[in-house]
């Protein structure tokens, strides 16, 4: 006889892990850049449209497929369809592979931690960074050795991971408790520290200030759809197993409004602890801010750390508090990534839920060894392009297809209101309809040009193979199969 199934304890607990998974690395080293570099203030003008055409509405078709299903992505498609089952499985897949090489970059942050209490990168941020903590090879033919500190804290992580885990969504719920508020409050710490800082004003004057010219670009439109779908953990199959646990009457539409504009306040606020930091670092240099923008790991790993070994006190502190900020920002994204997968295994198979967390983890972090590697970061970096651009966008257009197209939106739209607090109208229909799968097939479009034109970075045309389109045409391969699979087994 099955077990019943779990539950969260509330619903502050669903909207916290939503968050936790929602707000990520990308909340503070991608979207203050895309921000700035789009329009400053004015970018807020897509942003927002962006996501209430496209995020808030994913987010709703995320959150009642899985309630609706009782499980994870591929049950949330098989649900509305029996042959879409396949999309689930992706999502899932695409998701874990992201969990592999994000648990690297969270093991580069503890080892950072360490670092700070002796700024042991003061001399030149860049080469401790690239030299000594990397040792980057020469390019991505060679992979090298195994960086051991950067293996300890891949396993750091990855212990974090299962323990978080190990007794179901129940100990996720009060996790999140602590991991999601503790990054507000670290950034609040720095953002009040950078903006006392001298040259602050200039650092806020070019994040912020409008340049409404910028909203006749049609690529600064696209970015705002690409952040917001990226920032929100959508086509990951992550919403569709949190929403599984949601009791039969639980709001919909409320909580994705919610979540959609936590994280986006989220990202918006960092940007001051960002740029204000950015300012102080151009007025020490005597350059302008323009000249010390940076987005990514350099941000984190290079341009903060300079930031923080020139504070005039407590610099051992703040850099301290950023870099457990990067940690818990990160370990809510990590655990939502391996519980995506989890859930639908477990769904599928009927296989106990430590031995699912377990054996995913242990296989998750042997995947990770090779971003240890001295090579590791040129594959973590296509790794990533290729998954970014193809994955999660064909999830999400599929999510469209499939509730827009073949079971209805009107439909499907009724169901959402039926138990939620604010009722949704035709809007809705356009949006998944019409408006989010044109935007997400021309940046799919887009993007399949772009690559095959020009192979990404300066890596040559078979590491793009191998880790881009190789990559991108194994999993799909795989997910085609799980789905065959998961319905000739439902049919027996």
């Amino acid at each position: 006889m099955a077990l019943p199934r779990e539950h969260w304890a509330s619903r502050t607990s669903f909207i916290m892990a939503a968050v936790g998974s929602a707000i990520g690395l990308g909340n503070v080293w991608r979207f203050p850049y895309v921000a700035y570099a789009n329009g400053g203030g004015a970018f807020l003008i897509p942003y927002f449209f962006a996501l209430f055409t496209c995020g808030i509405p994913l987010l709703m078709v995320e959150y009642m497929m899985g309630k609706r299903a009782r499980g994870g992505a591929p049950q949330a498609f098989e649900a509305v369809r029996p042959f879409m089952s396949w999309a689930g499985w992706l999502a899932c897949i695409f998701a874990f592979v992201i969990t592999t090489y994000y648990c690297c970059i969270m093991a580069w942050s503890w080892d950072y931690v360490w670092y700070s209490f002796k700024l042991s990168w003061s001399a030149d941020a860049s080469v401790f960074f690239n030299e000594q903590v990397l040792n980057k090879s020469i390019g991505v033919g060679t992979l090298g050795a195994i960086q051991s500190h950067i293996l300890i804290g891949l396993i750091l992580t990855w212990l974090a991971i299962l323990a978080i885990l190990w007794k179901g969504i129940g100990a996720v719920g009060k996790v999140v408790m602590v991991t999601v508020p503790l990054p507000v409050l670290c950034l609040v710490i720095l953002a009040i520290r950078g903006l006392t800082l001298p040259g602050a004003a200039a650092g806020m004057t070019y994040y912020l200030q409008p340049d409404f010219a910028k909203l006749a670009d049609a690529r600064v439109w696209l970015a705002a759809y690409g952040q917001i779908l990226f920032s929100l953990s959508l086509g990951m199959g992550i919403l569709q197993a949190y929403a599984s646990y949601l009791p039969k009457d639980a709001d919909i539409s409320n909580n994705a409004f919610m979540t959609g504009l936590t994280n986006c306040g989220f990202s918006f606020f960092a940007g001051f602890a960002v740029f204000s930091a950015l300012g102080f670092l151009a007025y020490l240099e005597g350059v302008p801010v323009a000249d010390v923008v940076k987005a990514g790991p350099d941000l984190a790993f290079v341009t903060y750390p300079t930031i923080i070994s020139q504070l005039p006190f407590w610099a051992s502190f703040f850099g301290v508090v950023f870099f457990i900020m990067l940690l818990t920002l990160g370990i809510d994204s990590a655990f939502s990534l391996v519980e995506s997968f989890a859930t639908s295994i477990k769904d599928a198979t009927g296989m106990r839920h430590t031995k699912v967390v377990l054996w995913l983890c242990i296989i998750g972090a042997v995947m990770g060894i090779i971003y240890t590697t001295r090579g590791g970061l040129y594959w973590l970096d296509i790794v990533d392009k290729y998954a970014s651009d193809y994955g999660l966008v064909t999830i999400a257009l599929a999510e469209c297809i499939v509730i827009g197209w073949i079971f209805g939106a009107s439909k499907f739209r009724k169901e959402i209101n039926d138990t939620s607090e604010i009722r949704i109208g035709f809007w809705w229909d356009v949006c998944i309809k019409f408006l989010t799968p044109a935007i997400l097939i021309f940046i799919l479009v887009k993007s399949i040009i772009t690559n095959i034109l020009e192979p990404y970075g300066d890596y040559p045309l078979w590491a793009n193979v191998l880790g881009g389109w190789g990559m991108v045409g194994l999993l799909i391969i795989v997910s085609i199969l799980l789905g065959i699979k998961y319905n000739c087994r439902r049919v027996e």
